[in-house]
């Protein structure tokens, strides 16, 4: 790989990084609107991430923000068997940093693409 391709695929990375923190934003706005409660964003641990968790009436989701291009369908395959496996075991360190290790949880996977200057998003509640 030459220096211009480095640099071409350093700058695609930088963009794909900037829209997937854009759009874990977005997401967090959009459910609070909804009347989540926020409670954890990049909730790191040496098990993985979760993107966030938000609670409403009792009920907690473990949301996984995945963003992509209009008309890549790749999002719902990108939570596969591994990556379901790391956000369970996240999720379960979560629960367990609260001491909640006996609540009803569920994962919410937002799928979510740019369309002109906004967003729109994809739900998949209780996707696994």
């Amino acid at each position: 790989m030459n220096r211009d391709d480095a640099a071409t695929a350093d700058e695609a990375r930088r963009i794909a990084q900037q829209f997937g923190v854009e759009a874990e934003a977005w997401v967090a706005s959009h459910l609070a609107r909804d009347g989540w409660d926020v409670l954890a964003r990049n909730w790191r641990t040496e098990a993985g991430e979760l993107d966030l968790v938000v609670e409403r009436l009792g009920v907690l989701r473990f949301v996984e923000v995945k963003a992509r291009a209009p008309g890549d369908s790749s999002a719902v395959e990108a939570v596969g068997d591994r990556k379901q496996r790391v956000l369970r075991r996240a999720a379960e360190a979560w629960l367990a940093s609260r001491g909640l290790p006996e609540v009803e949880a569920a994962f919410l996977v937002a799928v979510v693409e740019r369309v002109g200057s906004s967003f729109s998003v994809e739900w998949i509640d209780d996707a696994f």
